[in-house]
């Protein structure tokens, strides 16, 4: 069906941060699938483990133990200080189960309209319920009825969360991503997640982070939450997970590690042996080879030589991200950057209308961050004097 702009570029092979078309042109990847190939493309480890499971077992659903399953949810809850896991396929999955998992806290706590705040100009997926909850009106034009059960107040703004409390008793919970990506790479104060968390705890609600985009390692930590020195409720994760292989993650901890029973959630293939193995060895790979912390260095070291070359230029509103999330915003609309950017072989995004956005692979070298660094502002240069 025709639901995407594709770009006129087919790729059929993949090293690393390098991609090559039919005609065997190569492309420099500073999007790396939309923050999914942290890996990047075709790591070898990860090859190798997808080879080997798929020659022992792919699926045999979850009406059985799955070892793999079993190891990967362990892993998540050492690494993130959570207690369980749900597996799914993807984000907007994973973000139906939070909203799935805060409705039924609501309704065991006597609440029969839950309800639940949500983000101005926040992206949580494209199913009904992700939809209604994104901040973001060309997602939701032509699919009405939106669900009922949300209410909106702006990002970074803890004084309409604190409003909202006084005002509506059916609150059960706050959905929220720690960076926004879609929504034009925002990035809060400091003390913001501390501050819901405070919030949520005064008002028994659930505080969820949707950390499809900024976790697994690409926020400079392990998870972004991490950066604030708090555990959430719950944390739902995706993209970056697989290495590629579809596989979403619903991760809870306290109370709300204890609401869903057998039969109130399934995924037909949540968790297979072949998703859950590509998820285990990339989280090996990302700690064996020091990927988190060396996020944190790149992005730093990215965002400062950005400033450095586009200090002064008429145009450039702001730089700004965490870790390995930046984003260049404009002041007028630039989504003909991406073509343009396309036509020196390189790949990037551009969101928000005016937001040119950088999702590089966590095994980007320097020297390939500078040639991303060096022809991504030559093109703004063109662009914003043209």
């Amino acid at each position: 069906m025709n639901t995407y702009s594709q770009l006129p570029v087919t790729f059929v092979k993949g090293e690393g941060v390098w991609l090559w078309d039919e005609r065997g042109d190569r492309y420099l990847d500073a999007l790396s699938g939309i923050a999914v190939c942290g890996l990047g493309h075709c790591h070898p480890r990860i090859t190798k483990a997808l080879c080997e499971q798929a020659g022992r077992l792919i699926h045999v659903s979850n009406l059985y133990h799955i070892e793999r399953q079993e190891q990967l949810a362990t892993h998540l809850a050492e690494l993130s200080g959570m207690q369980n896991v749900y597996f799914c396929n993807s984000g907007a999955e994973a973000n139906e189960s939070a909203i799935k998992l805060a409705r039924l806290y609501g309704h065991n706590k006597g609440i029969e309209l839950p309800t639940i705040i949500v983000m101005e100009n926040s992206f949580h997926g494209r199913t009904m319920a992700t939809l209604t909850a994104s901040g973001n009106r060309k997602v939701q034009a032509g699919f009405e009825p939106l669900l009922t059960g949300f209410v909106r107040v702006p990002y970074n703004n803890i004084e309409a969360v604190a409003q909202v409390a006084i005002n509506n008793k059916n609150v059960v919970a706050v959905l929220v991503e720690p960076f926004q990506g879609e929504g034009g790479v925002n990035i809060p104060q400091a003390q913001y997640l501390q501050e819901l968390r405070s919030i949520c705890d005064q008002q028994d609600w659930l505080l969820m982070l949707d950390e499809v985009q900024s976790g697994v390692g690409r926020s400079g930590k392990w998870f972004a939450f991490q950066n604030s020195n708090i555990i959430p409720d719950v944390m739902t994760l995706a993209k970056g997970l697989g290495s590629g292989v579809a596989i979403g993650a619903c991760l809870a901890s306290g109370v709300a590690a204890q609401i869903f029973k057998p039969g109130n959630h399934a995924s037909t293939f949540g968790g297979n042996p072949l998703a859950c193995a590509a998820a285990m060895e990339t989280l090996m790979v990302l700690a064996e080879e020091n990927l988190i912390e060396y996020s944190m260095k790149l992005g730093d070291f990215m965002r400062d030589r950005l400033s450095a070359q586009l200090e002064g230029e008429a145009g450039v509103v702001e730089i700004r991200g965490q870790g390995l999330i930046i984003g260049i915003e404009l002041s007028k609309p630039c989504g003909d950057l991406v073509k343009r950017a396309l036509a020196r072989k390189l790949l990037i995004n551009v969101t928000s209308e005016n937001v040119v956005r950088l999702l590089p692979a966590l095994v980007m070298r320097q020297e390939e961050a500078i040639q991303v660094i060096d022809t991504t502002c030559q093109l703004i240069r063109e662009f914003l004097n043209d």
